[in-house]
C-alpha cells in the first residue's frame, strides 16, 4: 500500500514540476544532434532524486552516504540542464559523489589501482548512460529491466540491499515512463534523469558484486555497454572528438537514419537487455566458467552492432 502512495506522489510532484518548468522556460529545443523535433519539458529525471530523498528518509542510518551521492550528482546535473556549467565544476562533483559511494561500499581499502579503475569505470558507465539518453521511453524503460533484475537477484537468489532501494527507482521509473514512452514526450529525463539513475544502478550493481564476488553481474549494463563502447571505438576510426554531441550510437541509427519509431527501439533495446539479465540469473555456473558465459553473451551483441550498423549506414556514406 505505501508503494501505491508513493507513486502518486512521485506522480503529483512531477506534474508540479512542469508547471514550474513551464514557467521559468526549462525545455529542450531540438537542434542537429537532436532524435525529436518538438520543444519539450526537460529534467523529468527530477523524479529520480525525489525518489532518493524518500529512501533516505526510510533508511537514513545506513544508506545516508550513497544517498547523499545521488542527490549531489542530480542537483549538479539539474543545474547543467539549465545553465550548461562548465565541465570542470560538473568532473568535481561526479568525484565527490563516487568517492561518497565508494565510502558506503569500503572499497577506499582496496589498492590504489584497483580504486583509480573503479573511479574510471564507474563515471564512465555514468556517463555512457547519459549519452543513451537520446530517444523517447530508452532510459526509462532500460532503467526498469535492470532494477527489476537486480530486485530479483535481491530477493531471491542474493540478498544484498533493502529492497526500498530498488522499488522506490523502479516506482520512479514507472511514473517517468507515463510522461515519457510516447510518440510525443510530455517530458524528457534530462542529464539529471539519465546521471542520476545511472549513479543509482551503480550503486547496485557494485553492492551486489562485492557482495557475491561475481563480476558477470556488470553484464546487467551489456547492451548500453557494447552500444557505447563500439560507438566509441567507431568515432576514433573517424577521427572525430568523442567528448563532442553526436548521432552515431546504433539507436540513433535505428531512429534517425532508419526511421523506426522511438518506441519500438526502445523496447528493442530493453527485451534484449531483459533476456541478458534472464540467462545470467538462470543457473550458475563454476568460477571458470564464468568467462564463457559473458563472452557467449556479449559476442552475439558485438557481432550484431558490427554487422547491422554498417549495412544500415551505407545510404549515408554513399
Amino acid at each position: 500500500m505505501m508503494y501505491l502512495v508513493y507513486a502518486v506522489m512521485f506522480f503529483l510532484l512531477l506534474i508540479a514540476y512542469f508547471k514550474i518548468a513551464d514557467r521559468y522556460n526549462i525545455i529542450d529545443k531540438p537542434n542537429e544532434r537532436s532524435s525529436h523535433a518538438n520543444v519539450t519539458i526537460r529534467g523529468g529525471g527530477i523524479i529520480f532524486i525525489i525518489a532518493a530523498l524518500v529512501a533516505v528518509g526510510q533508511h537514513f542510518t545506513e544508506f545516508w552516504l550513497p544517498v547523499l551521492g545521488i542527490v549531489l550528482i542530480g542537483v549538479i546535473s539539474f543545474l547543467d540542464d539549465i545553465y550548461t556549467l562548465p565541465n570542470k565544476v560538473r568532473l568535481l562533483v561526479h568525484l565527490v559523489a563516487v568517492t561518497l559511494l565508494f565510502l558506503y561500499l569500503h572499497v577506499l581499502s582496496l589498492p590504489l589501482l584497483v580504486v583509480i579503475m573503479l573511479y574510471i569505470l564507474v563515471i564512465g558507465i555514468i556517463n555512457a548512460y547519459n549519452f543513451m539518453d537520446g530517444i523517447n521511453g530508452i532510459t526509462g524503460l532500460y532503467s526498469l529491466v535492470v532494477l527489476g533484475g537486480l530486485q530479483f537477484v535481491n530477493l531471491q537468489q542474493a540478498a544484498f540491499i533493502a529492497p526500498d532501494m530498488i522499488w522506490l527507482p523502479m516506482i520512479a521509473s514507472v511514473v517517468f515512463l507515463f510522461f515519457n514512452f510516447r510518440r510525443k514526450a510530455v517530458c524528457f529525463a534530462g542529464d539529471v534523469g539519465s546521471v542520476t539513475i545511472a549513479f543509482w544502478i551503480v550503486l547496485l550493481l557494485l553492492d551486489l558484486i562485492l557482495t557475491t564476488g561475481d563480476w558477470l553481474y556488470i553484464l546487467f549494463l551489456s547492451v548500453y555497454g557494447v552500444d557505447s563502447i563500439l560507438t566509441i571505438i567507431h568515432r576514433l576510426l573517424l577521427q572525430q572528438n568523442i567528448f563532442k554531441a553526436h548521432r552515431l550510437h546504433f539507436y540513433q541509427i535505428l531512429a534517425n537514419e532508419q526511421k523506426v519509431p522511438h518506441l519500438v527501439v526502445s523496447t528493442g533495446y530493453a527485451l534484449i537487455q531483459a533476456l541478458i539479465i534472464i540467462l545470467l540469473i538462470n543457473g550458475q555456473l563454476a568460477l571458470g566458467q564464468q568467462w564463457i558465459k559473458g563472452l557467449t553473451i556479449l559476442l552475439p551483441l558485438v557481432l550484431i552492432y558490427v554487422g547491422l550498423k554498417g549495412k544500415l549506414m551505407q545510404p549515408r556514406l554513399k
